[in-house]
């Protein structure tokens, strides 16, 4: 159905309406928008620009040169994750993890002798990272995913101890030693100047040198352990070296099955749904039957490195027996994996965001909000279909990284009929749910009224964004509406 231009300006108007009775309005939201990292670490990226200065460890200039670049690199990788927004410092997540470093700093002040800096990575990874210089980055993913508070304290301490042992920037000499070196100049000039498999002897050169590096880093991995159980006694917090074994296998969090049919969840919102939505069409070697694993006995992961089962083992003397286990409080749990779906969402990963979302009803049942995001992905697929950018995204994803109802979804998500992916969006609107909603989630709903009207102009798109930014300025959807607006 095509909006007239009387209804484009009575839906601004409501713009305006919302933004002035937002005070009242239940707050829903999970962050701040000014908690994103290109406001709240500006500070941080003027000081790494000015202060992470390169030491001079070389005499000889073309390695010291090298050795500068790949400085800068690990600089410019910090600065532009600020800059794309990838931290956040959402008080309530910061403060969780913000006092298990401090209880670490305070049992070991002779090793940590200034508090770390600690970003929030809004990755969904399962994965925390030190980055050198004293910053430890910690992803959504580990929190969303971990157990306990003992076991987000292991992996902390295992990248603090990164940064106490200067692997960082040991990995960054390693690596411009040997890239200046006769030994590789000889190996590569050799290549180039045969006539025949250049590309498959440079390959095997470069792989030579990735697994030397690689084997060299598991030693660093074994270093880190070590010393992560002593930063644990020392502080006081229980070590049991089976959280390794959670580290046991790859991070598949889309290999988990949902507990109903894929029809179900659809059905549910009075949606109409075909079965052969989710069934390949398309002729090919794609469309062989597919034998899935079984995907119910899949165990979690945790994986940040290999040999998990060999890290066990070496660390299993220095586990405390029976550890009083301090769980992650739910209500943390719960933002956080609301923020991991809003951040795959705005990255325009819709399946990977949907099937997050279904696991999420199978556990929480009758939270409005994810009803809220079923109606933003079908809009958003509607909008990304209007311009012609549908299969992106969907994000398609092979079938042996994901379970059968998640490969199921992505088909469906494919090959839904134009028409019935515009009844989903106007059903989803006239749903109940929208009621218990938020000012501003309600004022996003009419700013996707206006993305997926074909009449409407570009200009009076980023009208209506700049409409619901200027309302709702606190708003983390605001993230959304930007994408709309000029710079």
């Amino acid at each position: 159905m095509r909006l007239t231009r009387l209804r484009i300006i009575y839906l601004s108007c409501l713009f305006f309406l919302f933004g002035f009775n937002h005070i009242k309005a239940q707050n829903s939201n999970l962050y701040y928008y000014q908690e994103l990292s290109h406001f709240s670490l500006s500070k941080l990226e003027d000081s790494l620009k000015k202060n992470w200065t390169c030491p001079n460890n070389y005499k000889e200039k073309e390695t010291q040169k090298k050795f500068k670049e790949l400085w800068d690199s690990r600089t410019e990788f910090v600065t532009d994750a600020i800059k794309n927004k990838n931290f956040i410092v959402e008080k309530e997540v910061y403060a969780y993890l913000d006092q298990i470093i401090q209880q670490l700093v305070k049992g070991n002040s002779k090793l940590l002798s200034a508090k770390p800096i600690l970003l929030i990575d809004r990755s969904a990874t399962v994965n925390a990272y030190a980055i050198g210089g004293n910053i430890v980055a910690v992803n959504l993913g580990l929190l969303s995913f971990a157990e306990s508070r003992e076991e987000v304290a292991l992996v902390i301490a295992h990248e603090l101890s990164h940064n106490i042992l200067n692997h960082a920037q040991n990995s960054m000499e390693e690596k411009a030693e040997w890239l200046t070196s006769a030994e590789y100049k000889k190996t590569v000039n050799a290549v180039l100047d045969s006539k025949y498999e250049r590309y498959t002897r440079l390959k095997k050169v470069f792989e030579e040198y990735s697994f030397n590096r690689t084997k060299h880093s598991r030693y660093h991995e074994g270093d880190a352990d070590s010393l992560a159980v002593v930063l644990l006694k020392n502080s006081q917090i229980a070590f049991d070296a089976k959280y390794f074994l959670r580290l046991d296998s790859v991070d598949v969090p889309y290999k988990k099955p949902l507990k109903n049919s894929l029809k179900n969840y659809f059905v549910g919102y009075s949606l109409p749904f075909e079965d052969s939505w989710t069934q390949k069409r398309s002729k090919g070697l794609s469309t062989r039957n597919y034998n899935f694993s079984d995907n119910a006995s899949i165990a979690d992961s945790l994986k940040t490195h290999p040999d998990c089962t060999e890290r066990y083992l070496k660390t299993m003397p220095w586990s405390v027996s029976n550890p009083n286990k301090t769980p992650i409080p739910t209500l943390l749990k719960e933002k956080v994996n609301k923020m991991i779906i809003w951040n795959i969402f705005d990255n325009r990963n819709l399946t990977a965001c949907l099937y997050r979302i279904l696991l999420e009803k199978d556990k929480t049942g009758n939270d409005k909000w994810y009803d809220f995001m079923v109606y933003n992905i079908f809009a958003a697929l509607f909008y990304a279909d209007n311009e012609l950018n549908r299969f992106n995204a969907i994000n398609i994803t092979s079938k042996e990284y994901i379970s059968q109802e998640y490969y199921e979804l992505q088909n469906m998500l494919e090959q839904i009929p134009r028409e019935n992916l515009y009844q989903y969006c106007k059903n989803l609107t006239a749903r109940q749910f929208w009621q218990e909603l938020s000012s501003d989630e309600k004022a996003l709903k009419i700013f996707f009224h206006t993305l997926i009207d074909k009449d409407a102009s570009e200009k009076s798109k980023e009208l209506a964004a700049k409409a619901f930014v200027s309302s709702h300025t606190n708003s983390m959807y605001c993230e959304f509406a930007d994408h709309f607006v000029r710079k």
